[in-house]
């Protein structure tokens, strides 16, 4: 299939519509229905829903009863049917109708011509404005049954699920309204059955505070069920008797709002949203319980029925209809940023706290350097001295220049360790790195300028060599510095290097974020005004390890790769296990164009920059040849660290286990299989 086809990457585009409701006038309805799945069709869509009883009117109370009312449904019904035939989308449309002696409240599921089966709602409010069952009957003990509808029997129950034969993972079960409102759903029992695409047909009048509550319910199934819900409630022309509608549509996944429609609207409406199939399916093979649910509830869910269809999904380049975080360790939501760097730097200041408690309050032994990483360490050990009752000065910070150490980094870490009122170190590594080279035999030694990976490494190892020494011989522990980029990337120098320590508050967190750490620290005042000067002119530094002496700055993105698209990678692999060629997909959405979508809050405008397909394959391979190819053996042998994101951690204890000599082929034999260009 196409590169840029959703299709192609385990997407599917649905959508939850609502618009003007006729009263008791199905024909009407089915047109105005039929004008959205066809509109809906142009766009890709794979599924359309309509809200409760939307053929006839939720609000006609005893007319439900009434045959010529009932009559013109089951014509409707077959309109619907009869313009669904060139149309892509499954359309599941709500039908009060007729079934052993009495009326059902239904939705109807359609697809290119036929009606692939009806599904009954299970409960019915008789409470406060809702007498549903004055003239419906309930359909939870529907099961293994048919209805006859159009001069044919269909499957007919609550037992249904319509999967997609040529779509993996796609999955529909469809309830009715109140059905969410139960403690537990018919739709639980469907996602433990093997439902991924939740979908609901309401009906819902509107009172102060209902929608709020819709949206709860509505993101807590699609949480518990690992699953996207669909919901759309009637609006416009319901009668306004004795009650009101606002038409509310809405579109959630695992939890995540994707998509929703302003409410009271004037016309059609409707959420349209690509949901990512392999993604929930991933989700449920890590989520064990939810198996294991399934299995204490087999008796519910293994007599489900599967309705099983084509969907012929189109090959085209039809964008991408989700929000894709640039940063995804990074929201671009301003209040979600803020609570988001709160709570992050209070987990390492936390986990901190709890190490030095419980290890006899030793001093802090750190090294500062002015780089992001050092700063962040170092601003974590201050908070969690203060929240001891100790003095900051039981931090021993040493800044430890080389032959490559800038003035302008130098400075920034001795002014911001006065500031915070640490214990002021600095300590040359230049002669003892001269000794070990030359003692080595190394041609830098010899006056060459050779500046190879043993030139930087008796820097990096020296540092913390001296670092581990030190804190012998002063009582204290070293405090890591290295942030979850460098370990996934394994830029870090293995053993008594960067990529050691007593403890490292950083490892759970990815480059990208600590500069927003940093920013939010200095912008919500954590510590005085000259404290948050300093911070903010560490963030405007090149990120370097200032290694090689030169008049160019060493770069360390330039080596491995741009922070914001490896880190893009890496939260897509830690969190979801995705392909490099989704990955692909997904960054060259979220990156093709720096004018397009949100980007975090006081994020710099000379930073924000663009990456076209070919930068991000040669990334997205730098990155799967360091990630799987190399760089375990050095995370096999990571000291302790707090996971900080959701997004994952690498420790191997905890989120990440991998075998230090495996390789990368898996991956890059998938980037291949794509024409990137």
């Amino acid at each position: 299939m196409n590169f840029r086809s959703i299709y192609a990457h385990g997407f599917a585009r649905v959508a939850a519509c609502t618009g003007h409701t006729a009263i008791a006038d199905p024909p009407a309805n089915a047109e105005a229905l039929l004008r959205q799945a066809r509109a809906c069709s142009e766009e890709g869509v794979a599924l359309a829903i309509f809200p409760e009883l939307g053929l006839c009117g939720y609000s006609i109370e005893d007319l439900l009863l009434q045959d010529a009312v009932l009559d013109g449904v089951e014509d409707a019904v077959g309109t619907v049917v009869a313009g669904s035939a060139d149309l892509l989308p499954v359309i599941v449309v709500g039908a009060p109708l007729r079934h052993r002696d009495r009326v059902y409240n239904c939705a109807v599921v359609v697809h290119r011509g036929r009606i692939l089966g009806v599904v009954p709602k299970s409960y019915l409010p008789n409470y406060r404005e809702f007498y549903e069952a004055r003239q419906l009957t309930a359909g939870d003990a529907e099961r293994g049954g048919t209805i006859r509808v159009g001069g044919a029997d269909v499957p007919f129950g609550v037992d249904l699920l319509f999967a997609a034969e040529d779509l993996p993972g796609f999955v529909l079960h469809v309830e009715i309204c109140e059905d969410m409102w139960v403690p537990v759903p018919p739709s639980a029992e469907a996602a433990l059955a093997g439902a991924t695409v939740l979908a609901n047909l309401s009906g819902s009048p509107i009172t102060v505070g209902r929608a709020e509550d819709r949206r709860l319910l509505v993101r807590s199934a699609s949480s518990r069920c690992l699953a996207a819900y669909l919901y759309s409630a009637a609006g416009q022309g319901e009668s306004t008797t004795d009650l009101s509608w606002d038409g509310q549509t809405m579109i959630y996944e695992n939890g995540s709002l994707l998509a929703e429609t302003e409410r009271f609207p004037d016309g059609d409406r409707r959420s349209v949203a690509d949901i990512d199939l392999d993604l929930l399916r991933q989700e449920r093979q890590r989520m064990g319980t939810f198996d294991d649910n399934r299995r204490n509830r087999a008796g519910r869910v293994r007599d489900f029925r599967r309705v099983p269809f084509t969907l012929d999904p189109p090959d085209g380049d039809l964008g991408l209809r989700r929000k894709i975080e640039r940063f995804p360790f990074v929201p671009s939501d301003v209040e979600r940023l803020a609570l988001d760097c709160y709570e992050a730097y209070n987990i390492q200041v936390a986990g901190l706290r709890q190490r030095l408690a419980a290890i006899g309050e030793p001093k802090v032994v750190i090294g500062v350097s002015g780089g992001l990483d050092s700063t962040q360490a170092l601003i974590v050990a201050a908070r969690a001295m203060d929240r001891a009752g100790r003095p900051r000065t039981d931090i021993l910070a040493y800044t430890m220049p080389g032959f490559a150490t800038s003035s302008g980094t130098r400075e920034n870490a001795h002014a911001l360790m006065r500031a915070l009122g640490v214990s002021v170190h600095e300590l040359d590594i230049t002669p003892t790195a001269r000794l070990m080279l030359a003692e080595l035999g190394h041609p830098f030694a010899a006056g060459e300028p050779v500046y190879d990976v043993t030139f930087e490494n008796v820097q990096a190892g020296l540092r913390y060599d001296y670092l581990f020494r030190i804190a012998n011989h002063r009582g204290g522990i070293v405090l890591g510095t290295g942030d979850l980029s460098e370990l996934a990337l394994g830029w870090s120098t293995y053993g008594v290097g960067d990529h050691m320590s007593h403890y490292n508050v950083n490892g759970g967190v990815p480059k990208t974020l600590i500069q927003h750490l940093i920013r939010w620290v200095a912008g919500t005042g954590q510590f005085d005004e000259e404290v948050g000067k300093i911070l903010y002119a560490i963030l405007d530094q090149e990120i370097s390890p200032e290694l090689v002496p030169g008049e160019a700055l060493q770069s360390s993105e330039s080596k491995i790769g741009p922070y914001a698209l490896q880190d893009f990678t890496l939260f897509h692999v830690l969190r979801y296990g995705m392909r490099p060629s989704k990955i692909a997909f997904l960054a060259w959405h979220a990156w093709h164009d720096a004018d397009a979508g949100a980007w975090p809050a006081n994020f710099p405008d000379a930073k924000r920059v663009a990456y076209d397909l070919p930068q991000i394959r040669h990334w997205l391979e730098v990155f799967c040849r360091r990630f799987f190819g190399f760089a375990q053996f050095k995370r096999s042998a990571l000291p302790n660290s707090p996971k900080v994101s959701a997004g994952g951690s690498l420790s191997p204890r905890g989120d990440w286990r991998a075998p230090s000599d495996g390789n990368a082929n898996a991956w890059l034999r998938d980037l291949e299989r794509w024409d990137l260009t």
